[in-house]
């Protein structure tokens, strides 16, 4: 893989910092985006300790203004973007229902934080929506600007399990998430001819501080919803982030120069698998 830069969004959480941390162990030139400042400078400071090139920006994928700044910056300090990795996301409590399916009792609830379907949250909802899927869009305008026209360029989407059967409780965050990668083969055939190519990734079940608690208990074990995950992933067990390192670097690189336009699941076979 020829050495290039690398804008990563996201990139202060566990999934993407170990991309960056990667990305960057091959030479590339790491920009570390993320909205907390605090924790990109803390992995680009870790991939400078090790040898690499990093630079912690600051920026808002919800906000063009932001992103044009970050571009900005990372144009005069590191160079030309040649590789996006749109790894913002994430869900939120009101945009989620408590149960998994609706019973006619559930209506009578009146336990506080309880929530049917038809107690959700537009504003979560949207929040949702908008984190995942224009949090893809936008700093795809800004900095595939960088990549028109130029050879070796790519942009990696993340998807989820969710964009291919939803998950239950999340409608938003599984809406959000096909929504992504619609949008990573729509993006793959209209950047088709000036050199760019898309793909995405659509991770299984990894433990982030996002679903901790979700998945686990407090004493390590795991959740009814743990166990279910587990029981229907043939691998039987959650993803660790190195998992994806392998996959992120042959999408980004040179031997994947004939490949755009695809969502490539790394689940362990969750979504191969039945439940039979």
């Amino acid at each position: 893989m020829n050495k290039k830069v690398v804008v990563l969004t996201g990139a202060g959480g566990v999934l993407c910092s170990t991309l960056a941390k990667a990305l960057a162990s091959k030479g590339h030139k790491i920009a570390v985006l993320d909205l907390k400042k605090d924790a990109a400078d803390k992995v680009a400071g870790e991939i400078n300790n090790a040898g690499g090139e990093a630079l912690g920006v600051e920026a808002n994928v919800l906000e063009k203004e932001s992103l044009e700044r970050a571009k900005n910056e990372i144009n005069s300090k590191l160079g030309t973007c040649d590789i996006l990795v749109n790894g913002a996301g994430g869900n939120h409590p009101l945009g989620t229902t408590s149960n998994p399916y609706l019973e006619t009792k559930d209506l009578k609830n009146t336990t506080k934080g309880f929530k049917t379907f038809f107690d959700l949250d537009t504003e979560g909802i949207q929040f949702t929506f908008n984190l995942n899927f224009i949090g893809t869009l936008l700093p795809t305008q800004v900095f595939a600007q960088d990549m028109i026209a130029r050879e070796g360029c790519s942009i990696l989407n993340i998807s989820s399990m969710n964009a291919f059967t939803p998950l239950t409780k999340i409608p938003a965050y599984s809406g959000a998430k096909a929504a992504v990668s619609n949008f990573t083969q729509w993006l793959a055939v209209h950047f088709s001819k000036v050199g760019i190519r898309v793909n995405a990734l659509a991770p299984g079940f990894f433990l982030t501080e996002q679903n901790r608690t979700l998945l686990t208990e407090a004493d390590g074990s795991l959740t009814a919803r743990g166990n279910t995950i587990i029981d229907q992933t043939p691998m039987g067990r959650f993803g660790e982030p190195e998992d994806l390192i392998s996959t992120t670097l042959w999408l980004c690189g040179d031997g994947a120069s004939f490949v755009t336009g695809v969502v490539i699941p790394v689940d362990g076979g969750f979504s191969a698998f039945s439940g039979v």
